[in-house]
């Protein structure tokens, strides 16, 4: 088995053609990793969540990390890792646009709403939805690939 390196271009074609990846969050030295259902568009990673321990952790510490990943024919696999900056996209910091955009974003897959609990019925207008809309801003991006 051969272990490349991706491209930067290579890497972004595989979180644009996936949907689920890892989000690692970090808070008082103690890491923390969910599975999240993402899309990704103008270098972020748009999801949405419920309230917890996830949500709250990165509000202390907006520092993050995700992974993605595919698997091959046999033993092949290909893995992206981003570096990135949470940013929740909340009205009282003015980011009505920005929320509007990651519905749009999101809500063109299937079953986009899942895993989470409750499916968004409208795109969110105020703070009064128990979702939790936020973006990851992709500082650095690195991948390998895997071929037998």
């Amino acid at each position: 088995m051969r272990i490349r390196t991706l491209s930067s271009l290579e890497c972004t074609k595989l979180l644009v053609a996936n949907r689920v990846g890892h989000l690692a969050c970090a808070k008082d030295g103690q890491p923390y990793v969910v599975c999240f259902n993402y899309a990704y568009a103008d270098t972020h990673l748009y999801a949405f969540s419920l309230l917890g321990k996830k949500i709250e952790w990165m509000r202390a510490n907006p520092l993050v990390c995700a992974q993605v990943e595919e698997h091959g024919q046999g033993r092949g696999w290909r893995s992206v890792v981003v570096d990135g900056r949470f940013e929740e996209l909340s009205d009282r910091t003015g980011h009505e646009f920005q929320r509007g955009h990651a519905w749009t974003v999101l809500s063109k897959h299937a079953d986009w709403w899942e895993p989470g609990a409750l499916r968004p019925i409208t795109p969110p207008v105020s703070d009064s939805t128990p979702h939790v809309f936020f973006r990851i801003l992709v500082e650095e991006i690195s991948g390998r690939e895997a071929i037998e």
